[in-house]
């Protein structure tokens, strides 16, 4: 198979922007696999392309198309039309269309419609040749859909490497070879042989993830057991100004149990916002210490690692046990300081962020360590921490509900405790989905709350202007100048991921500190710290956002006694009604899974993420329960042996390029 620089065409400036994508070599290209597909052989009439239908349809231009000019940004329109009814086009920054249709033109168009304020369009169609299927890739800079046709093809057909897995193992279950299914998956003939391309791809892709993880892991490694008394737990628990739930009793006694065995616990804590999983990490942390060990727990920002700190403080200190917090942004004086009371032991419990695994901090008995909000740090990241101890016992944290079936995938060398049961005295978020003609009424509203001292969250998609792609969502820097002046003179501060680290955690410690009104931000917030006097949560065009992380954003606020709300800035549709339905994650996390499949699952695990995209084309969750079973089939049973050192194999040179995988070997 030739390089990428001998396709013609190729010249450093695209091969430069397919670097920057993690596209090398001719086998990435092939195996980054299209993202969606547009089916042209059935085109619809233009009368057919109702509210929220993406498809083909066809029909002639009527009219002039019109180029519009509104608050700088640009777009054209034009009428298509045929027998039995018509459909309103509109193409944004894409000014050239204007010339390119015209009165009486017959097109073949694929697009979506949407319904604006004005009736119902499709968004910047794409002009397609009928009587094919598609492939469509994510965007690459410099390079246009047929460029990376031509070349995808180009190299398919000299595609010669042999099966990623082992033949026996295709056969036994029923799969298509891996070069059938790619050129199947990059254009198909039809979709039932799309389908089974899919299902060999997304198969492949979960066996060799799983295998991935178990290499990382290896065998368990040996630990020198806590001796943990039973009495201890109540001790602690006695301490508490509220009772804990029986969820937080029973993953507390399961902890117990892990840290007093001879080999290192490795377990993860996974629960809905709110559940109380921070209490059960610092139970963990005060029975480490009173077995004579030190504890560290690892938080992925600052000002969540300073918010841990001063809970431990309140819970841990009174019960002897001293506290330090590790930033990167102390002072020379106060790093050597930090260094000298870890290494010499005055400190017992150490909170901190990525400073925690920096060189030249060491430990004088590191035996337990917690990684809160898992998702946000990689393998590499927790084994760091892991190898400032001995041996220490591993916790993590994750407050993003997973199915249990995903989580066996996804965290397979990890041992599973779920917090399913909310303490007492938590409201739970009022849900409502608000339509554009509502959003005056949505502002008195926010006022209302101001008036009582509470404070509001409004999250955008987008961060500027430059970003937009539609007139009706708005930008985090445009709402924040319309809430300025909208809600005046109440103070509407403005957080996102382009800003720098300090200048971000500034403005965030100064709505935690209630300095501030409103906060307009992108998701940034997502993860973020504990504001108990936040109870609004607005989400502008929520229909761009999964429902797995509309709730994320939803947990956001009802973090006090006080009623929360969450508004989602949309038209209503079947989908999001699901959050107004439930304020239960995993049931939210289950439905997000059918509709959008488990690619956007694996998409927030930050190192080693797969390299082909195929979970994404992949909504059917019985794969996960299916290569579970042929994973542990395999690794089990000595008859399947060779299959498995070549499924081990295969998983290692796949996932050894990100250096995230197989750290701990």
């Amino acid at each position: 198979m030739r390089l990428l620089s001998e396709i013609k065409g190729f010249g450093p400036k695209r091969l430069e922007a397919l670097e920057k994508r993690g596209i090398v070599t001719a086998m990435d290209l092939i195996e980054r696999l299209p993202t969606g597909y547009r089916d042209t052989t059935s085109p619809l009439s233009p009368a057919q392309m109702t509210e929220g239908t993406t498809a083909c349809f066809e029909g002639f231009i009527t009219g002039k198309p019109t180029l519009h000019r509104v608050r700088g940004m640009q777009w054209v329109s034009a009428t298509v039309a045929d027998e039995y009814g018509k459909i309103r086009c509109m193409w944004f920054n894409q000014s050239w269309m204007k010339d390119r249709l015209f009165d009486t033109q017959h097109v073949t168009l694929y697009g979506r419609a949407v319904r604006k304020k004005t009736g119902v369009f499709v968004i910047n169609p794409t002009m397609e040749e009928p009587g094919s299927i598609i492939p469509v890739y994510a965007p690459v800079p410099c390079i246009g859909q047929k460029p990376l046709r031509d070349a995808v093809k180009l190299l398919l057909d000299e595609y010669d490497a042999p099966d990623v897995l082992p033949q026996s193992f295709v056969q036994r279950h029923g799969l298509m070879d891996r070069r059938s299914a790619l050129e199947a998956a990059h254009f198909p003939m039809d979709f039932e042989t799309l389908s089974r391309a899919k299902e060999r791809l997304a198969f492949e892709e979960l066996l060799l993830f799983q295998a991935g993880v178990a290499g990382a892991s290896g065998v368990r490694r040996d630990a020198l057991p806590l001796n943990v008394k039973a009495h201890w737990i109540e001790e602690f628990f006695e301490t508490l100004p509220f009772p804990p739930t029986n969820a937080q009793r029973r993953v507390v006694h399961e902890i117990a149990l892990d840290v007093q065995k001879n080999k290192a616990m490795a377990r993860m804590v996974q629960g809905d916002v709110g559940c109380g999983k921070t209490m059960i990490a610092f139970c963990a942390l005060y029975l480490c210490v009173r077995a004579g060990g030190q504890g560290a727990l690892m938080a992925p920002t600052e000002i969540l690692a300073s918010q841990h700190f001063a809970s431990a403080v309140e819970m841990l200190a009174p019960l002897g046990i001293p506290c330090g917090l590790v930033t990167g942004h102390m002072t020379a004086a106060e790093r050597r300081r930090a260094r000298e009371a870890i290494a010499s032991g005055e400190w017992r419990v150490i909170i901190g962020t990525h400073a925690l695994i920096s060189e030249g901090m060491e430990f004088e008995n590191l035996r337990l360590v917690i990684t809160d909000e898992q998702h946000r740090f990689g393998v590499r990241q927790r084994t760091m921490l892991e190898g400032k101890g001995g041996s220490p016992h591993v916790m993590v944290m994750s407050a993003t509900p997973i199915p249990r079936s995903l989580s066996l995938v996804l965290y397979g060398d990890l041992d599973l405790s779920i917090v399913d049961e909310l303490p007492p005295g938590r409201t739970p978020v009022s849900t409502r989905i608000v339509p554009e003609e509502k959003r005056e009424g949505l502002y008195g509203f926010i006022r209302a709350q101001a008036a009582q001292g509470f404070q509001t969250y409004v999250v955008c998609p987008l961060v500027g202007e430059d970003d937009l792609d539609d007139p009706d969502v708005r930008s985090a820097a445009q709402v924040q100048r319309e809430l300025s002046e909208a809600l005046a003179p109440l103070s509407v501060a403005l957080v996102h991921g382009r800003m720098n680290k300090r200048e971000k955690e500034e403005t965030l410690e100064r709505f935690y500190a209630g300095e501030t009104n409103v906060l307009v931000a992108t998701t940034v917030i997502e993860v973020g710290v504990n504001v108990p006097r936040a109870t609004v949560m607005v989400i502008e065009g929520a229909e761009r956002f999964g429902l797995a992380q509309l709730h994320q954003l939803r947990g956001r606020v009802g973090r006090g006694s006080q009623e929360s709300w969450c508004f989602l800035r949309a038209e209503p549709n079947d989908r999001l009604k699901t959050l107004v339905s439930t304020n239960d994650g995993f049931v939210v996390a289950k439905k997000d899974l059918e509709l959008r499949g488990a690619g956007e699952f694996f998409g927030t695990r930050q190192h080693g993420e797969p390299q082909m995209p195929a979970l994404m084309l992949s909504s059917d969750s019985r794969l996960l329960s299916r290569t579970r079973e042929a994973f542990l089939e395999v690794s089990r049973n000595d008859a399947y042996m060779s299959e498995y050192e070549a499924i081990l194999k295969a998983a290692k040179y796949r996932f050894e390029r990100s250096g995230a995988y197989f750290a701990r070997n």
